[in-house]
């Protein structure tokens, strides 16, 4: 199947419990680190790439470096409620595919983007499409930040969780890790999708996990998890810099990167 036409909108608010500002945060050859989302996404098959930030300090920066730039409300509780306040004020058609790739995702491969916005279009019955990865390690498994899902049998998500799922009751020891899968935080959605999520409540679910996915879950819609290689290397913490640093050099190796 051909890459569907589809928009990439980036959401990145300046607040952070864990990293206030890291949007901003100088990253490899002292690029902001958002403008380094705004490249991977730049370099995708994507007809149209839209910064959503909350905050004039980042519109700016953005805006300085040929970005196009929406200001979004402040109180947005999550990235996908941003994404959807654009579709409205852009009032994209029903169809529309839109793919949104997190502000602290320097180091997305930019065909996975592609790869999401395919994976949709060829699903008619999922309302949304994700990414994920094989574990291969403990720490991976047991980490809380690092968010695990489980799938039915047509890679339909079933659960996300930051608690290490699948659980072997019969574990041997803690080193070993069962078939688990390793969420990566992209998303393709339908616009017409994005409509229906802006009245949900917030589900107890999404509130317990803090994962914006399981409002999506808990309504009954569906997801479907497509599976890549590789990690993106988001930043969460200062100390990801480095990490993240590592993985832009290997996408510049590799020769996707144009900055």
């Amino acid at each position: 199947m051909s890459i569907p036409s589809y928009a990439i909108v980036i959401p990145a608010r300046f607040g952070s419990s864990r990293f206030p500002g890291k949007m901003l945060a100088p990253v490899l050859d002292g690029t902001p680190l958002v403008l380094h989302a705004w490249q991977r996404a730049c370099e995708s098959a994507a007809s149209q790439v839209i910064i959503a930030t909350d905050d004039g300090r980042i519109a700016s920066v953005c805006a300085d470096a040929g970005a196009e730039v929406e200001m979004t409300d402040a109180a947005h509780p999550s990235g996908t409620d941003r994404i959807a306040e654009v579709a409205t004020r852009r009032a994209w058609d029903t169809s529309q595919v839109i793919v949104g790739l997190q502000g602290d995702e320097p180091a997305t491969p930019p065909e996975w983007l592609d790869v999401l916005a395919t994976n949709l279009a060829s699903h008619p019955d999922a309302d949304m499409a994700t990414l994920a990865v094989a574990i291969d390690n403990s720490n991976d498994y047991h980490d809380p930040n690092r968010v695990k899902l489980v799938t039915d049998r047509r890679g339909m998500a079933l659960y996300f969780s930051r608690a290490p799922i699948p659980w072997r009751r019969d574990a041997s020891d803690d080193s070993d890790v069962p078939e688990a899968l390793l969420h990566v935080g992209l998303y393709a959605y339908r616009r017409s999708f994005l409509s229906d999520y802006e009245s949900m409540p917030s589900a107890q679910l999404e509130q317990e996990e803090k994962l914006e996915q399981l409002r999506a879950l808990y309504e009954g819609r569906r997801i479907h998890v497509g599976m890549v290689r590789g990690q993106s290397q988001g930043v969460d913490h200062p100390d990801d810099l480095a990490d993240a640093e590592q993985a832009l050099r290997a996408l510049h190796d590799r020769g996707t990167q144009h900055t």
